[in-house]
């Protein structure tokens, strides 16, 4: 069983013309419910604004020159229709799901790859039409202005991008100014008409054309080659579509409106269209009767020039006005064509490349395109192009058509629509296999091969096939190719969720859950990832298909070789035949339509051409081929290097869940330990306070015997060892438990130093001991520091020096530099093994020297020096040789003070105080330290109040209102941060309160928002 393939998500950033919606107009996604803001009557103003296009007046106008008007007006009309019904169904998905054709195309039945061609066949209708288009408009600039066709083609191109870049945003407002002078200009020549010569549309009804037959009366083959040409525009409805996926949902504004603008935007467009078809067939002939040359009488420019000839008597005005018109139409048609062109190569290239550079830049592809086909002369063979055309137009339309209008409400395809690649297979039979079959049955009929009726009638022939073969295909295949998997539904509620790849918020009905990436996926996001290889739905993919259906079909002796290299090889090959057979057909097909063209030699020539290409497509093939397996080669090996890297670190997280587990047991074990360190501490304190408070004040006893003086002094030393070797435990509890804070004082250096030096040198000289000071000059005269850390530090290091030091010096060196002070302290005494180096910074662990083993000590000093220069961050070093003495090295950060407080003064000790006697509040649940208590303070003039319980406390303060309280913190009932709470409330006036406690009080208790004490 294989695991599920997973990929490092890597953030998509697109450029800034596809991360701008205003310019990207949501290409290739779903259109936000946000962004369809615009109302009901610019939505639909603007998708009408395609009717301007002059090609509809030049398709009548050409039909009815060839076919006379019995047969020309027959086709508009049945077309008109047709083209009416078939637009409804598409309409209505498009405007109601908010997608474009291509995304529509892509949910009602053909899959997510079968889409593509589809994409293409719509881009090229919008170049197609874009060319014709902007090659009227050259012909006006001729006409007007005398500039060349070549360079009015280049004008009419360019003049167009500027206006698109910013997608319907500014085409609204274009056609929305543009509009009312259009509607003037278009309808002025026919009323003029209509007073000057009505009789001119009675003979236009007799017209029966010119192109050598009987157009007087219907010819059913007349009528179908004319119909074909009309046929062209069944994809003007993607266009129309491009623009009403912007219609605010259904039910979110008037229903009347939305419906109003739906229908007449949508499948409506066909009205409008068919009376410019018919005014177009009016105005061919009425400039015949005015002497056009029959060739030149189905032109735009010549048809409106004649019309406006009926408004001004001046040809100069006449003129102007045509050249006016016409550059106003084709502005307002080329801006949608060039619109959908680049919405329609962005989806074509996008599944092709996997990248998408941004709408913008298929806009100007696409206008290139457009500008190429006028340089060839499309206007010339319009008919002959837009007839064939017309057949893979119907095709394509007619399949998607018969998904929405009976696979649908038959339930032979899912109700809404899913265009989202992570959830449709890569072709879906039911409308490429209806298209494909209406393709061929339309191109044969075509060509003649099914008689000169059929012929005829070929794009009819395809839509009927198409037709007939969608709800077919889709009843046998049992409508299994809609959706791969099906779509995440439950969302947690959220409208917006973000890209997992790219980062950006989109509606729920954007995004797919991708497993691949673990996590949600946009469809843009989606549609360009080529890393996943389609993990989520591998039964999908276009390889696998494709291969199902040859092992079905084919025997396995002949579809086991296809699967090879040769078999792929013989297969690319047969494809870039195909498209270069096909493009030279079309070349062979345009150049023969010219009478007098050499057909033999052309003939000859290009099968030359076909083999010389077929030979470098051959070379180009298999280097296809070979690249395909280097990369599938690389994929695999990568995929394998993955899996063992996901199994490792699988591994290594179950290590990890181990590792944490142990150091989850070991921490709490080392908080056991300090919780038990610091209730012994605490049970220890309490006799050990009593014992120093009262040597002290047996000390300063001035009844004591002189004999018994010594005696107190070694019960107070004794008591301070005691209470040393317990602050050195509590301090490595603290450091191990990370409880450990620091202080920053302000320290005077010389000061601080001085009094060490006294303190050591009194007793390196009573031991016989030179004791040596070297300060530093640049040491400045106040630093930021704990100075009871830095103390300790220095303290334990200077007595270790001096405690194993017997003949010789003692150096303490203070050097500073770039805010770091070094601190040396170097000895000549016994010495360290090289061994013990390390070990004697561990808890209780000496050097293994004699001399080490038989001097008294805790064994805490050396590691609580360690400890506190790592906890302030410093460094300590050691240098030692035995019996030649050692050298401890501490460097710290000592910042210094710019502005230095003024230090205060303080007296050894303490004897009385001055102003109005004070009243101490005493509160303890221990006799003796409230004993201790009243001993220490009473004779320096206090009154001393003593409570052993919180509510006897609370009562006396309120009784009393002492100035100050000595507050124990365990104590029973009620605890000293209770009480101290309690006494906050009730005091208007806080009373201080100072903590005094003999356990290790929680700093948290120290950095509270609400003190509730004001010392420790």
């Amino acid at each position: 069983m294989t695991a599920q393939q997973r990929i490092v998500r890597v953030r998509r950033n697109y450029n800034q013309w596809v991360a701008n919606q205003t310019l990207e107009d949501y290409a290739l996604r779903f259109t936000a419910k946000s962004a369809r803001k615009w109302s009901s009557f610019a939505v639909a103003n603007t998708a009408i604004g395609a009717v301007s296009f002059l090609a509809l007046e030049a398709i009548g106008g050409s039909i009815t020159v060839n076919y006379g008007f019995i047969n020309a007006t027959s086709a508009i009309l049945v077309v008109g229709a047709l083209i009416f019904l078939t637009s409804v169904p598409i309409a209505y998905y498009a405007a109601t799901y908010g997608v474009d054709i291509d995304l529509l195309t892509r949910g009602a039945g053909f899959g997510y790859i079968g889409s593509t061609i589809t994409s293409l066949i719509y881009a090229s209708f919008t170049f197609l039409f874009f060319a014709i288009e902007a090659a009227i408009m050259s012909l006006a600039l001729e006409m007007c202005f005398g500039i060349p066709l070549f360079a009015g083609y280049v004008l009419s191109s360019l003049i167009v991008i500027p206006l698109v870049t910013h997608g319907i945003t500014f085409i609204s407002r274009l056609q929305l100014w543009t509009q009312p002078v259009w509607i003037v200009l278009h309808l002025i020549p026919f009323v003029f008409i209509a007073f000057a010569d009505l009789k001119s549309f009675e003979r236009w009804t007799g017209f029966s054309g010119i192109g050598g037959v009987d157009g007087r009366s219907f010819n059913l083959v007349l009528f179908g080659t004319a119909a074909t040409v009309v046929f062209s525009l069944i994809a003007q409805i993607g266009e129309q579509v491009d623009f009403l996926r912007f219609l605010p949902p259904p039910g979110s504004r008037g229903r009347l409106s939305w419906w109003t603008a739906y229908l007449s935007a949508g499948p409506g467009w066909i009205v409008p269209g068919v009376l410019k078809m018919l005014a177009g067939s009016f105005l061919a002939f009425l400039a015949i009767e005015h002497l056009v040359p029959p060739q030149s009488a189905a032109e735009p420019t010549q048809m409106y020039l004649v019309g406006f000839g009926y408004v001004f008597s001046s040809p100069q005005l006449a003129l102007a006005f045509t050249g006016a018109f016409v550059i106003i139409s084709q502005i307002k048609i080329n801006v949608t064509n060039a619109y959908a062109g680049s919405i329609a190569w962005s989806n074509f290239f996008s599944r092709l490349t996997h990248s998408h550079p941004g709408r913008v830049v298929w806009l100007v592809f696409n206008v290139t395109i457009a500008l190429m086909l006028m340089e060839l002369g499309i206007f010339k063979m319009l008919e002959h192009i837009l007839g064939l055309y017309s057949i893979v137009a119907v095709a394509w339309v007619g399949a998607l058509v018969a998904d929405l209008a009976i696979n649908k409400p038959l339930g032979l395809s899912p109700a809404g629509i899913e265009f989202k690649r992570a959830h449709l297979y890569d072709i879906n039979p039911v409308g490429v296999g209806a298209m494909l079959a209406a393709t061929v049955a339309g191109i044969v009929a075509f060509f003649g091969v099914l008689g000169t009726t059929l012929q005829s009638l070929s794009a009819f022939l395809a839509l009927a096939v198409a037709f007939i073969m969608a709800p077919a295909i889709a009843y046998v295949t049992k409508s299994r190719f809609y959706i791969a998997r099906a779509p995440r539904q439950n969302w947690s509620g959220h409208a917006l969720i973000r890209c997992a790849i790219c980062e950006h918020p989109f509606e729920t009905e954007d995004m797919a859950h991708c497993p691949a990436y673990s996590g949600p996926i946009c469809s843009l996001c989606c549609s360009l990832e080529t890393r996943c290889r389609d993990c989520c739905k591998p039964q999908a993919r276009i390889s696998t298909q494709v291969l199902g259906v040859v092992n079905q079909i084919l025997p396995d002796w002949i579809a086991r070789p296809l699967n090879t290299d040769i078999g792929r090889y013989l297969g690319v090959l047969l494809l870039f035949g195909g498209v270069i057979g096909s493009v030279l057909s079309l070349v062979y097909f345009q150049v023969s339509l010219d009478s007098d063209a050499p057909k033999a030699v052309l003939k000859s020539t290009l099968w030359t051409v076909f083999f010389i290409l077929t030979i470098i497509a051959g070379v180009a093939a298999w280097l296809f081929v070979l690249a395909q397996d280097s990369r599938r080669v690389a994929e695999e090996e990568s995929r394998r290097q993955t899996d063992l890297l996901m199994n490792e670190i699988e591994a290594h997280k179950r290590t990890d869940a181990k590792l944490q587990k142990a150091k989850e047991l070991a921490e709490a074990a080392s908080n056991a330990k300090s919780r038990h360190v610091v209730g012994l501490s605490h049970e220890l304190r309490t006799p050990l306070n009593a014992i120093l408070g009262y040597s002290q004040l047996l000390e300063r006893d001035p009844e004591l015997p002189l004999r018994r003086v010594d005696a107190v002094k070694v019960v107070r030393r004794s008591a301070e060892h005691l209470s040393g070797l317990i602050d050195g435990l509590l301090d490595i509890s603290k450091i191990e438990a990370g409880r450990f804070h620091l202080s920053r004082n302000e320290v005077h250096t010389a000061d601080f130093l001085e009094q060490l030096v006294d303190m050591f040198s009194l007793q390196a000289t009573a031991k016989g001991v030179e004791f040596r000071y070297i300060p530093s000059k640049h040491l400045p005269v106040v630093v930021h520091t704990d100075e009871n850390r830095l103390r300790q530090i220095l303290i334990n290091l200077l007595s270790n020096a001096i405690k194993f030091t017997d003949v010789g010096h003692v150096v303490f060196r203070v050097d500073y530099r770039y805010q770091v002070a070094q601190f040396t302290i170097e000895d000549t005494g016994v010495g360290i093994h090289r061994s013990d180096l390390e070990r004697i910074f561990l808890p209780f662990e000496r050097a293994r020297t004699a001399r080490a083993k038989a001097t008294v000590g805790t064994g805490l000093g050396l590691t609580i020096t360690k400890l506190l220069t790592n906890v302030m961050g410093g460094d300590l070093t050691v240098k030692s040789e035995v019996d030649k003495g050692s050298s401890f090295r501490v460097k710290l950060l000592l910042s210094e003070v710019s502005r230095p407080r003024i230090a205060s003064t303080k007296e050894d000790r303490v004897r009385g105080y001055v102003g109005p006697r004070q009243t101490i509040l005493v509160v303890d649940d221990n006799e003796i330290q409230r004993g201790l208590a009243r001993d220490l303070l009473a004779p320096l003039g206090f009154e001393i109040l003593t409570a052993a319980t919180g509510m006897e406390c609370l009562a006396l303060a309120d009784r009393h209102k002492p100035n100050l309280i000595l507050l124990d913190v365990a104590m029973p009932e009620m605890d000293g941060w209770e009480v101290a709470r309690r006494l906050r409330q009730a005091s208007r006036e806080p009373t201080a309160i100072v903590i005094l406690s003999a356990n290790a009080i929680d700093p948290s208790r120290l950095l509270e928002g609400e003190r509730l004490h004001d010392d420790t």
